[in-house]
């Protein structure tokens, strides 16, 4: 049986499917809340592993807040909200349907 195509490198944040609206692109704009990386840092040609080792770091942040956005203090919160509003304007603007996954769930 072949092995599917598997990426050894991201795309990037803004070449990503469904306008960043995925667990990588997640874990880059958490990264971004909790300053582990610049807003600047898409992380685009990153290797895979380089990826997880910051999915590490952002899950010991989300773990000291219980993995509660409303837990977060008011300043990361601020911030959290900011991001993720423009994260997903901007996916909406690329096309991105955030009902698109549970749609077929209802049928």
């Amino acid at each position: 049986m072949k092995r599917p195509n598997i990426p050894k490198t991201y795309p990037g944040l803004d070449n990503d499917i469904n306008g960043g609206m995925t667990m990588i692109g997640k874990v880059i704009r958490d990264a971004w809340v909790f300053g582990i990386l610049p807003e600047t840092e898409t992380c685009e040609d990153w290797e895979i592993s380089r990826i997880d080792a910051i999915h590490q770091q952002v899950n010991a942040e989300w773990d000291k807040y219980g993995c509660m956005v409303s837990a977060l203090p008011e300043d990361l919160r601020e911030r959290h909200q900011q991001i993720y509003d423009a994260a997903i304007a901007q996916a909406k603007n690329k096309g991105w349907d955030p009902e698109a996954s549970t749609r077929n769930e209802d049928e």
